[in-house]
C-alpha cells in the first residue's frame, strides 16, 4: 500500500516570509476553532438552563461535533487530492462559518446538537487540509517554525474565548457566542482566496474508498455514542452495549477491509513508520489528558467553586497565555534536546500540571490558579508542536494527505474520548457521593484520573529513537 521509508524528495523553497504568512491564514481555521471549543465550554451552564437540561449532559454539543470531525475527517486527504487544497480548504471554512450562524439561532437542545455536526463536517475538511496546505508548502528545516507559527493564531481563540464568552453569556444571552465566528469565517475565505496559492501533489490514484468511509465512519459515530451515553441516563442501558458492539464489529471488519483494498480512506500502513507511530500513541493518550481540561475547568470554576462565566474565564484563559508564551521556545529546547528527551521531561512535566488542577479548592486564590494554569499550557503547548511535527519527519510528500487523513482522525477521536472519560469520571464520582451536583472532590477525581492518563505517554516517548527529527529540529544526538 506504501513505501515505508520516504525517497529522496525535492524540498519546497518557499521564504520563511512566505511561509509565515500561509501559517497564519491557514491558522484561521484553528483559531475559529478553538476559541469556539473555549466559548461553548464557558457557556455550557447557561445554555443548560436555556433548554432546561443537566449540565453534566451538556457535554453532548461538544462531542457532537467532534464525533462529526471523526466521521468525515477520514476522506479529507482523497478531497483534497481530487478537488485541490486550497478550494476545498475555502469551501470548509465556509461550511463551518454557517454552521456557525445555525447554532446562535438553535430552538432546542438537539437543533443545537444537529448544527454542532454540521460544523463538524466543515471542521473535517477545515483543520487536516489546511495542515495539508501547510506541511506541502515548506522544507523539512521549516516545519518546527511553521508549525509553532500556524499554532499562534489559534492559541489566541483560548484567550480570547473564555473572558469573551463569559462576558457575553454574563451580560448578553449565549446565543451571542457562536456570532463570533461570522466575521472571522469571512476574512479567512477571502485571505485564502487572495494570498494561498493552489498546492497538489499528484493524485495517488484511485477512486474514493466509500465503503471504508461508511465503516470507518460508522465504527467512530457508535463508539463514540456508546461512551457518551455510558452510565449516563440518556438511553437504555441495552443502547449502549448495543452501540459498542456494533462499533466494535465494525472496526474489526474495517482492518480487514484496509488490508485488500489498494488506497483504504484509513491507511494503517502508516504506522510502520516508527515516528509516526510513537506520535500517534504517545500523543493519543496526552490528548485524552489535555481533551478534557476545556470541559472539566470551567465546569468546576463554575459549578464546583460558584464562580460567574466571567469569572471562570479570566482564569481558563491563563492555559492559553502560556501556551503562546512557549511558541518562541520551541525550536531552540528541540535543537538543544531533541525530540526524544524534550518529549519526556516535558510531557512529566505538564501531567505534573494537569494533576496539580486536583488540588485546587473555592479558597484558593485565583491568581495563584491561573499563575498554575499559565506554566502548565506552557509545557502543554510544547508537548503538542512537538507531537505534530515528529510525526510527519519521515513521510514522503505524496504520502502527507494519507498521513493528514490518518493522524487528524486518531487526533479527534483522543479529544472526544478525554471529555468522554472526563464527564463520566465527574459523573461517577458524584453519584457514588450521592452529591446533589458535582462538588469540588467530585473534580478532583476526574483531574487525577485524566491527568495519570496522560503520563502514561511518557514511557512510549522514551522508545523514540535519540537521532528522531535531526533533519527537522538540527539536534544531533552523542552516540
Amino acid at each position: 500500500m506504501m513505501d515505508n521509508m520516504p525517497q529522496a524528495e525535492i524540498e519546497p523553497v518557499t521564504s520563511d516570509k512566505r511561509m509565515r504568512l500561509t501559517a497564519l491564514i491557514v491558522a484561521t481555521a484553528l483559531f475559529m476553532q478553538n476559541m469556539d471549543s473555549t466559548v461553548i465550554a464557558t457557556a455550557l451552564p447557561a445554555m443548560a438552563k436555556s433548554f432546561h437540561a443537566d449540565p453534566l449532559h451538556m457535554s453532548v454539543t461538544l462531542t457532537s461535533y467532534l464525533i462529526s470531525l471523526s466521521v468525515f475527517i477520514p476522506a479529507s486527504g482523497w478531497v483534497a487530492d481530487h478537488f485541490g487544497s486550497r478550494r476545498v480548504f475555502r469551501a470548509a471554512i465556509v461550511i463551518f462559518t454557517i454552521a456557525s450562524v445555525l447554532c446562535g439561532f438553535a430552538p432546542s437542545l438537539w437543533f443545537l446538537v444537529a448544527a454542532r455536526v454540521l460544523q463538524g463536517m466543515g471542521g473535517a475538511m477545515m483543520l487536516p487540509v489546511g495542515r495539508l496546505l501547510l506541511l506541502r508548502s515548506v522544507s523539512k528545516k521549516q516545519m518546527i517554525a511553521a508549525m509553532s507559527w500556524i499554532t499562534v493564531p489559534a492559541l489566541i481563540g483560548p484567550i480570547l474565548g473564555p473572558p469573551l464568552g463569559g462576558f457575553i453569556v454574563t451580560y448578553f444571552a449565549w446565543r451571542w457566542v457562536f456570532d463570533i465566528n461570522l466575521p472571522i469565517g469571512i476574512i479567512g475565505a477571502i485571505a485564502v482566496t487572495l494570498f494561498i496559492p493552489e498546492v497538489q501533489e499528484p493524485d495517488r490514484g484511485g477512486r474514493l474508498d466509500l465503503t471504508g468511509l461508511l465503516v470507518s465512519g460508522f465504527t467512530m459515530a457508535a463508539l463514540m455514542a456508546g461512551f457518551e451515553t455510558a452510565g449516563r441516563g440518556l438511553v437504555p442501558l441495552s443502547w449502549t452495549i448495543a452501540a459498542f458492539v456494533l462499533g466494535i464489529g465494525a472496526a474489526l471488519l474495517y482492518a480487514r477491509h484496509a488490508k485488500t483494498h489498494p488506497h483504504p480512506v484509513l491507511d494503517f500502513s502508516l504506522m510502520r513508520i516508527p515516528t509516526f507511530a510513537n506520535s500517534i500513541y504517545a500523543g493519543s493518550l496526552f490528548r485524552v489528558a489535555v481533551g478534557a481540561m476545556p470541559f472539566l475547568l470551567p465546569m468546576m470554576l463554575q459549578i464546583g467553586f460558584g464562580k460567574s462565566p466571567m469569572q471562570s474565564g479570566l482564569v481558563t484563559f491563563a492555559s492559553a497565555v502560556g501556551a503562546i508564551l512557549m511558541k518562541p521556545a520551541a525550536q531552540p529546547l528541540l535543537r538543544r534536546f531533541g525530540f526524544r528527551w524534550t518529549m519526556v521531561i516535558n510531557g512529566a512535566l505538564a501531567s505534573v500540571f494537569i494533576l496539580l488542577c486536583a488540588a485546587f479548592t473555592p479558597d484558593w486564590p485565583s491568581l495563584l490558579i491561573s499563575a498554575l494554569l499559565l506554566v502548565g499550557g506552557f509545557f502543554r503547548s510544547l508537548q503538542f508542536t512537538a507531537f505534530n511535527t515528529i510525526a510527519y519527519s519521515d513521510i514522503s510528500r505524496p504520502m502527507m494527505s494519507a498521513a493528514t487523513s490518518l493522524y487528524a482522525t486518531i487526533q479527534q477521536i483522543t479529544l472526544t474520548l478525554g471529555i468522554v472519560i472526563g464527564a463520566a469520571a465527574l459523573e461517577f464520582s458524584a453519584a457514588l457521593h450521592r452529591h446533589a451536583q458535582a462538588a469540588p472532590a467530585d473534580f478532583a477525581i476526574a483531574f487525577v484520573l485524566v491527568g495519570l492518563i496522560g503520563a502514561l505517554s511518557i514511557p512510549v516517548c522514551a522508545k523514540l529513537s535519540p537521532e528522531a527529527g535531526e533533519a527537522l529540529s538540527g539536534h544531533h544526538a552523542v552516540h
